[in-house]
């Protein structure tokens, strides 16, 4: 468990990220694709039910024992949370009611974003416009590990403890690596978040609200769920940033798997991502791809290739004033 990792820096490129000219590509050889285009208008419901079943669950949870609270937080309340910072992730893209509804997107969001117990969607939505514009951008990607990180975690026992810490590294990373000022949507979230959780006090005392945030906090820790954050770009071949995968999970998880769809059609809604695939199955049937979670999971602690540093990072230039 003590042996050092592989990688001493992370892998970086000097082309342009491959989807853009992907998906110029697939749309003049197929451009019934533009069809999927636009909001999917069984998200909204969707989603609602989920929230809805944890505010239920809240009431339930009332009265149980401590460890109760952690092992349902981890194994049901956690799940659906996780699930619903994929809703968010979604809805940060306008499919919930399309693009000429941005600000309607925004509250929908928050509404999501309740259950996971801590104001996430608005800052969730700045910065994952930067990951699909700059993919593997230096000081830009706030999804790229620090320096720091894939130099320390570079061991078994040392990634295991990544892992358990992901969801403080995805919040604490944005203000080290990309600072950016807070937004009236942020300060709207956070007061939104704040009064629902006091009601929640209030009617329910503080397990529920334990059982929300820890449920979001480990199931975006060790968790078999939470083996996309790694499986999406983590760099498990040489010279492939972005990986699919097409297992059961996708059902849960508002089809997050199909990644390279995704950044390739990112106005495609997530239930419309399998038509992607089946349309233009001769660009994606050839691509390597993920069969399981676990797996990945497994691989990333064990495997020396792959850890903190196995991510390719590529050198933007930008205007000062963008």
């Amino acid at each position: 468990m003590g042996k050092t990792g592989g990688r001493g820096d992370f892998e970086w490129v000097y082309t342009d990220q491959p989807h853009t000219s992907r998906r110029k590509e697939i749309l003049a050889k197929y451009p019934q694709i533009k069809s999927l285009m636009g909001p999917d208008p069984q998200l909204k419901w969707v989603v609602s039910g989920m929230v809805l079943t944890q505010l239920l669950a809240c009431y339930l949870v009332r009265d149980l024992s401590w460890k109760w609270i952690f092992f349902w937080a981890y194994a049901f309340g956690g799940c659906i949370n996780h699930s619903l910072t994929l809703a968010i992730h979604d809805i940060s893209h306008n499919v919930a009611f399309g693009n000429k509804l941005a600000k309607w997107n925004r509250w929908f969001a928050m509404w999501a974003n309740l259950p996971i117990g801590l104001p996430y969607s608005a800052s969730f939505k700045k910065y994952h416009v930067d990951h699909h514009r700059y993919l593997g951008g230096d000081q830009l990607d706030v999804d790229i590990p620090t320096d720091l990180e894939g130099w320390f975690f570079c061991t078994p026992a040392r990634k295991v403890l990544w892992l358990f810490l992901q969801p403080f590294f995805y919040a604490l990373r944005p203000l080290v690596v990309n600072p950016k000022p807070v937004g009236q949507l942020e300060i709207q979230n956070a007061l939104v978040q704040l009064i629902v959780d006091l009601i929640i006090y209030y009617l329910w005392g503080l397990k529920p609200i334990v059982y929300l945030i820890a449920g979001s906090i480990l199931c975006m820790g060790l968790h078999p769920i939470s083996g996309h954050f790694i499986a999406e770009h983590y760099m498990f071949l040489k010279g492939h940033e972005t990986y699919s995968y097409y297992g059961p999970l996708n059902l849960i998880t508002f089809n997050v798997g199909y990644h390279m769809e995704h950044h390739d059609f990112p106005s495609i809604p997530g239930s419309k991502l399998p038509q992607v695939k089946e349309i233009a199955a001769e660009y994606y049937d050839s691509l390597p791809q993920h069969t399981s979670w676990s797996r990945v999971l497994w691989d990333f602690v064990f495997d020396d290739s792959i850890g903190p540093y196995a991510r390719i990072k590529r050198e933007y230039k930008l205007n000062k004033k963008e």
